[in-house]
């Protein structure tokens, strides 16, 4: 069994966030007990664990003994003994009074309201039955109205734990009835001592600063880090963990001397060497994430030195930079850091962050640009693009950006070669560029808005730059 299953927490002082142990002892040592829970936060921080060990809580043969014993109830006393049929049947999956619902598959309006009969009924075995609701912001309006009159009138006998990602879209209506419990981004201490607890059991011999690498690693999430720290210790093979073992698996041991070369670069907006070395990171199968976060605590670095809270540094960049540029770089790496999680081509959100970085043009050019009007439609193109060039090329991908951002991305990368004879030719000096712009999509885009700058059918041909 995969590490992140096998050292699931089954009790609430297993659970790796001190705020949320905190809170469930708060709520569970109190005599009353809410009725519906809302946890949020990112994916891989416990959620759904957190909602089994509750249901044991409430469950366990030994806790309900104690509550008919009106015994004073405790953080200890309240621990679920993972021992009697309810606990286990819990933790196996078995117990049919507790169910766990996916609502990107179950977010129907019939659904929910086959929930509703069915929570009317007793509970089989069970004191309480318990729904785990994952994914709840994934219901349609029509459920949420449906769920929101069981949670008005909830049964004495059912509790209902909701579990969702992105809490801005459940309706007030629906969280303003749940006790929330957020489950925040999980601290380097969090997760090592998560990771600790895991290599005991496993007698697996670690470093502390290869610990405080896979915490680095695991980008905040308990379950990212556990299948690193599981990778890791099949490449050790019985040997102890290093931090150079960690560095030479996900390629981090020279990942400072190249982010200082990319500070270097975007400096001087220099966009070839800037592309160059990322494709080189990328070929060394460097974890482009974790680069990311390594450019970005350099920005923040050079940012506290602009301001004055920490001393410039010998053979330092950020002479550089103005503060507005120290600015308008951090806006563009925290997008790119979100978008590098869903893009299929790891590279791509840092090429188009260098890329729109790198043909960004000084304010006072900007605001002269708003002011050069186009040439009218009935006039030659070809005299049209030559006059300037660099103002028919920036209002093109003006208009561009107005329909697609990232294609205006990938255009900044490119230049314009030609436009005459309602054709308009662009160069590229990247073969990715190149196959980016030829897509469908990009081309009637580009071809749309060509139309609308110039009143003419514009038909558009993409060139690779030749060395």
């Amino acid at each position: 069994m995969v590490f992140y299953r096998k050292y699931r927490p089954q009790k609430i002082e297993e659970l790796d966030s001190k705020d949320v142990r905190d809170t469930l002892y708060s709520v569970f040592t109190d005599e009353s007990t809410p009725h519906a829970f809302l946890f949020t936060g990112p994916k891989g921080l416990g959620k759904t664990s957190t909602a089994r060990i509750i249901a044991k809580v409430l469950n366990c043969e030994k806790n309900n003994k104690n509550d008919k014993d009106k015994k004073a109830k405790t953080n200890e006393s309240i621990e679920p003994c993972n021992k009697c049929f309810q606990c286990t049947s819990i933790t196996n999956g078995t117990n049919i009074d507790i169910l766990e619902i996916d609502g990107a598959s179950n977010r129907g309006i019939d659904e929910i309201r086959d929930l509703r009969e069915k929570i009317r009924l007793s509970p089989a075995s069970a004191s309480k039955k318990v729904y785990i609701i994952d994914e709840v912001h994934m219901l349609t309006t029509e459920a949420f109205n449906a769920l929101l009159k069981t949670l008005e009138e909830p049964p004495s006998h059912a509790l209902f734990i909701l579990c969702t990602t992105e809490p801005h879209k459940v309706p007030e209506t629906i969280s303003s009835r749940c006790f929330q419990i957020s489950f925040k981004t999980a601290t380097n201490e969090e997760l090592e001592r998560s990771f600790q607890r895991i290599a005991k059991s496993e007698k697996i011999t670690i470093d502390k600063e290869a610990l405080e690498l896979i915490a680095n690693l695991s980008d905040g999430s308990f379950r990212d880090g556990v299948k690193v720290l599981e990778e890791i210790r099949s490449l050790a093979k019985g040997e102890k963990i290093t931090k150079e073992l960690v560095e030479k698996k996900y390629k981090t041991s020279n990942v400072n001397q190249q982010v200082l070369q990319m500070f270097e670069y975007l400096g001087i907006k220099d966009l070839k060497k800037s592309i160059i070395l990322v494709t080189k990171v990328a070929e060394q199968g460097i974890d482009l994430k974790y680069f990311t976060e390594a450019l970005a605590e350099k920005i923040h670095k050079a940012l506290l030195i602009k301001v004055g809270v920490l001393e410039k540094e010998n053979n330092s960049s950020e002479d550089n930079f103005s503060l507005d540029d120290i600015r308008q770089i951090a806006v563009l790496l925290e997008k790119a850091a979100y978008d590098l999680k869903y893009s299929v081509l790891p590279q791509l959100p840092l090429e188009l962050l260098i890329v729109e970085w790198c043909n960004k043009e000084d304010s006072a050019n900007k605001d002269l640009n708003k002011n050069i009007a186009m040439e009218p439609a009935n006039k030659n193109e070809s005299s049209f693009a030559k006059k300037d060039n660099n103002d028919v090329w920036q209002n093109l991908i003006d208009k561009v950006k107005t329909y697609n951002h990232s294609i205006a991305g990938v255009l900044r990368g490119g230049s314009l070669k030609d436009w005459s004879n309602e054709v308009i030719t662009i160069e590229t000096g990247f073969k990715f560029h190149k196959e980016k712009l030829e897509e469908i999509k990009a081309k009637t885009i580009i071809e749309k808005a060509c139309e609308e700058l110039t009143g003419k059918k514009t038909k558009v041909l993409i060139l690779l730059k030749k060395e």
